[in-house]
């Protein structure tokens, strides 16, 4: 058996070592979105497989057996396609998806089904955080006139698009006590996040709510209907099964 695991994830990383650890004829693959990530304890492959036909061809040269789909929560559209292609092959595919985060007692979100919805609750002069990729910075042209930090995890190329804009890079995880500092010394009003769930990025919201900070939480798209997993060990049970 040769298992493909779509990696990208804290979670991926930890089923990489428990695949190395039983022996399992494992490769990983990685989106290519983070310069310089932490390695993974089996072998690698980075970058796109080029559409749907070269994910196909890589299924075949591969003698690939079976699929482990540990990417981000918001990787929807390609987990919907892993899913489709696997099933039509007649491929194993398990999907590995972190539990959602949900508000508590003194938290104060408000729930939005993408960025674009999110910046309609901003007002204008708004101190805003937005932890939502750097991919997603255009669809917050309308906060142009507020103050607005983006988080990165590798320095960008471009110039910050908007007037009052900045870039902030710092990589995860996150602790509750830098990140507290962090939105008090910036003044934050709002943090912007989507609902990745897991404990890496988790204390910005712990943060915002001794704080006080609003958050637009945006949710999550609709993953791929079969197999499914929340723990890291359920999916090497998956995979022990197989």
């Amino acid at each position: 058996m040769t298992l493909l695991l779509l990696a990208g994830t804290f979670e991926a990383r930890q089923v990489a070592r428990g695949l190395a650890e039983r022996g399992v004829d494992t490769i990983a693959s990685l989106a290519g979105e983070t310069r310089a990530p932490e390695p993974l304890a089996i072998p690698t492959r980075t970058g796109g497989f080029g559409g749907r036909a070269g994910f196909e061809t890589f299924l075949e040269q591969g003698n690939i057996s079976a699929i482990l789909d540990a990417t981000h929560p918001f990787a929807a559209k390609i987990s919907h396609r892993t899913a489709q292609v696997a099933r039509q092959r007649g491929l194993p595919y398990c999907q590995l998806l972190r539990p959602a985060w949900r508000a508590g007692p003194g938290d104060d979100w408000t729930h939005v089904a993408d960025e674009s919805e999110a910046a309609k609750h901003i007002p204008a002069g708004a101190r805003v955080l937005l932890a939502t990729g750097r991919k997603s910075l255009e669809r917050f042209a309308q906060l142009s006139d507020c103050d607005v930090i983006l988080r990165v995890v590798d320095p960008p190329a471009e110039p910050f698009p908007y007037p009052n804009g900045r870039y902030l890079v710092a990589r995860p995880p996150y602790r509750l006590d830098d990140e507290r500092a962090l939105l008090a010394e910036l003044r934050v009003d709002f943090v912007v996040t989507k609902n990745s769930g897991g404990t890496v990025a988790y204390a910005k919201l712990l943060a915002s709510r001794e704080l006080g900070v609003r958050v637009l939480m945006i949710d999550r798209p609709p993953q791929p209907e079969g197999c499914r997993v929340a723990t890291v060990k359920e999916a090497l049970n998956w995979v022990d099964q197989l």
